[in-house]
């Protein structure tokens, strides 16, 4: 069975999301998001009218949305293969692109607005950080472990993922996963048999 061809609406995301992973928010402009995507620069306000903010809200939320059905297939077999599905997905993207992608979630999140208010990047990246970790949450808690043990060692994996990719491209590494993957490993099945 053949893909469908993502639309061109969908390829400016996809591109958009790749660009922040790469350079970052702010360091990157709609026109070259744009032109990342192969896409001309009027059919880009055409599909995001409101500008680059609306742009990496919806890029954000399509990388958040491609990992969590990564996630939950993986969480089918349990919290350990769906830890190393997490990890397995972040070292193809840092591998993939020679260490100089990351995550465009990450990226949004630590970069400062521009104004008081809160972006609605900032706001979408929140809530994909929660929605992976209430993934986790469940199927930890799926499979023994407390309630209040899950959700915190939820957001410790979320965390220490995001992070260890972080130290990746730094270090041009994988080394930080395989580390971070080993004691997560040990904490989740501690968590589980107990």
């Amino acid at each position: 069975m053949t893909k469908p061809t993502p639309t061109a609406r969908e390829r400016i995301v996809a591109g958009a999301a790749d660009m922040i992973s790469r350079r970052g928010l702010n360091a990157t402009s709609i026109r070259e998001m744009a032109k990342h995507a192969r896409a001309p620069l009027g059919s880009t306000y055409h599909y995001f009218p409101e500008g680059k903010q609306q742009l990496a809200t919806e890029a954000v939320r399509y990388t958040g949305a491609w990992t969590s059905r990564s996630l939950c297939k993986a969480l089918e077999a349990g919290p350990v293969a769906g830890l190393r599905a997490f990890l397995a997905l972040w070292r193809k993207i840092v591998v993939d692109s020679d260490f100089r992608a990351g995550c465009p979630v990450l990226a949004v999140s630590i970069e400062e607005p521009a104004t008081d208010e809160t972006p609605a990047a900032l706001a979408a990246a929140a809530d994909v950080f929660t929605e992976w970790e209430s993934l986790l949450a469940a199927s930890l808690r799926g499979h023994g472990a407390e309630r209040e043990q899950a959700a915190q060692l939820a957001t410790l994996i979320v965390a220490a993922v995001e992070g260890t990719v972080a130290m990746c491209r730094a270090k041009r590494s994988t080394q930080p996963l395989d580390d971070t993957a080993e004691q997560l490993q040990t904490l989740i099945l501690a968590a589980i048999e107990d």
